[in-house]
C-alpha cells in the first residue's frame, strides 16, 4: 500500500477524534461555560450540523481544484474549527466552531477515498478506501480516550488544542506523502449533480441513513448501558467505549478484502448481521461479560456495512464520484442523529435502557430492505447513465472517475 494511504488514515485519526470526544467532555464543558450536560449535548449536535451542510457544499465548491490541494485546504478548515474551539469565549462561539469543524469532515473523507481509490490497482481500491477508514476507528481506541483523560486532568481546551496540532501534522503529511492526481477536465459540478440524483446513489445514500442509525440507536446510550444495564461503574465507561473502536477496527480490517471480492454481498450479510447482533445485544447486556464481548462484535459488524456503502455510491456515480462520495458521510451523520433521536424515544417511552438494541435492529432490517430492493433494481433495470456497468458484485470497477491514463498515473508516495 502506498505511503500516502497512511497521510489520509493520520487525518481520519484527528477527525474521528474531534468528533467523537465531545461526548466524554460535556460535564467539562458544561461547568466551565456555566450551562446544563443536555445543553451541552447541542455541541455534538453542531458537529453533525457541519457535516450534513459541509460535504456537498465544499465538495461542489472544490469540484475542479486539484484533489492533493482539496485535501490541504479541507484539512487547514479543520485545524482552524479545532483552534477556534479551542479558543471559543463562549457557549455560543463554541457551537459556531463546533460547526466550523464539521464542515470539513465529509468532504475531506469524499475527496480522500476517490483519491485513495486511485493510488492502488484495480482490485484493492476498497482495501485502500478501508485503511484510511482505520484512522477513523484507531482515534476511538486510542484518540478519544486520550483526548477525554487530557480534558478531564488539563481543561476541555487542551483537547482541542492538542487536536489542532494533529491537523497540523497531518497538513504536513498529506503535503509530503500525496501525490498530485490530476481532475477529469469533463468533471463539473453539473456532472458531479447529475451522478449524484442518479437512482442507485440515492438507494446506496438511504441504506446508509437507515442501516447505519441501527448501530448509532445503540452507541449514542452505550455509555449509560454501561452503567446502569451491565452494572459496571463509571470508570469503566471508557474500557467500553475503547472496545467498540477495537471491533470498529476489526470490522474495517475485514471489510476491505470482503468488499473488494464481492461489494453487496458484503453489504447484505453486514446489514444482516447487524440485525441479528442486535437482537442479541440486547439479552446479552444482562450477562456482564458477555455484553462486553458482544460490544466488540457489534462495532466490527456495524462497521463492515461504511466500506461497501463508499464503494457502492462511487461505483454507480463513478464519471462524478466525489460528491456521491461526499454526501455518504452527510448520510452517516443523518443516520448518528436519527438514530440517536429513536434510540432516546425508546428510553423515553418507558422500554428500558436495552430498548435502543430492538430499536436499532428494526432499522437495520430497513436498511437491508433498501439495499436488497436497489440489488434487484440494478440486476433487471439498463445501465446507468453515470457510467456503471453491470452489477456491483465487486469494488474492483471503481476507478473514481476516468481511468488514469499510463501518462496520468500518479507516482506513489515511495518516489516522492
Amino acid at each position: 500500500m502506498p505511503l500516502a494511504l497512511l497521510a489520509l488514515a493520520v487525518s481520519a485519526f484527528g477527525i474521528g477524534t474531534t468528533e467523537f470526544v465531545m461526548m466524554g467532555l460535556l460535564p467539562n464543558v458544561a461547568d466551565d461555560l456555566h450551562t446544563s450536560v443536555p445543553t451541552a449535548g447541542y455541541l455534538v449536535s453542531a458537529y453533525a450540523i457541519g457535516v450534513v451542510i459541509g460535504a456537498p457544499l465544499l465538495t461542489a465548491v472544490g469540484s475542479r481544484i486539484p484533489r492533493k490541494r482539496m485535501l490541504l485546504l479541507l484539512m487547514a478548515l479543520f485545524t482552524v474549527g479545532n483552534l477556534a474551539s479551542a479558543l471559543a469565549p463562549g457557549f455560543g462561539t463554541l457551537i459556531g466552531a463546533r460547526v466550523l469543524a464539521g464542515l470539513p469532515h465529509g468532504a475531506f473523507f469524499g475527496v480522500g477515498a476517490v483519491v485513495a481509490a486511485r493510488l492502488v490497482r484495480e482490485g484493492r481500491q476498497a482495501r485502500a478506501v478501508a485503511t484510511m477508514f482505520l484512522g477513523l476507528t484507531v482515534a476511538n481506541i486510542v484518540g478519544v480516550p486520550a483526548a477525554t483523560l487530557l480534558g478531564q486532568h488539563l481543561g476541555w481546551r487542551a483537547t482541542f488544542l492538542v487536536v489542532a496540532a494533529i491537523g497540523l501534522v497531518a497538513m504536513a503529511a498529506l503535503a509530503r506523502l500525496v501525490p498530485v492526481v490530476p481532475v477529469d477536465g469533463h468533471q463539473g459540478l453539473g456532472r458531479e449533480l447529475r451522478a449524484l440524483g442518479h437512482r442507485q446513489v440515492v438507494l446506496g445514500l438511504l441504506t446508509a441513513v437507515f442501516g447505519f442509525a441501527g448501530v448509532f440507536a445503540v452507541y449514542s446510550y452505550l455509555a449509560s448501558m454501561t452503567t446502569q444495564v451491565m452494572g459496571f461503574g463509571e470508570s469503566s465507561v471508557t474500557l467500553v467505549l475503547a472496545l467498540f473502536g477495537i471491533g470498529m477496527t476489526l470490522g474495517a480490517l475485514a471489510a476491505g478484502p470482503l468488499t473488494d471480492r464481492a461489494l453487496r454481498p458484503t453489504l447484505y450479510g453486514s446489514l444482516a448481521a447487524l440485525a441479528v447482533v442486535l437482537v442479541g445485544f440486547r439479552f446479552a447486556l444482562t450477562v456482564p461479560a458477555l455484553a462486553l464481548v458482544a460490544v466488540v462484535v457489534l462495532g466490527a459488524v456495524g462497521f463492515m456495512t461504511t466500506t461497501p456503502l463508499q464503494m457502492l455510491v462511487m461505483d454507480k456515480a463513478r464519471s462524478a464520484p466525489t460528491l456521491a462520495s461526499a454526501s455518504n458521510h452527510s448520510a452517516f451523520n443523518l443516520a448518528n442523529a436519527g438514530g440517536a433521536w429513536v434510540g432516546g424515544a425508546a428510553i423515553a417511552a418507558g422500554w428500558g435502557w436495552s430498548s435502543p438494541a430492538l430499536v436499532g435492529a428494526a432499522l437495520a432490517v430497513v436498511g437491508l430492505a433498501v439495499a436488497v430492493t436497489a440489488g434487484l433494481l440494478d440486476r433487471r433495470g439498463p445501465r446507468d447513465a453515470a457510467g456503471a456497468a453491470g452489477t456491483a458484485t465487486g469494488a474492483s470497477r471503481v476507478v473514481a472517475g476516468s481511468p488514469l491514463t499510463r501518462d496520468q498515473q500518479p507516482e506513489t508516495a515511495n518516489r516522492r
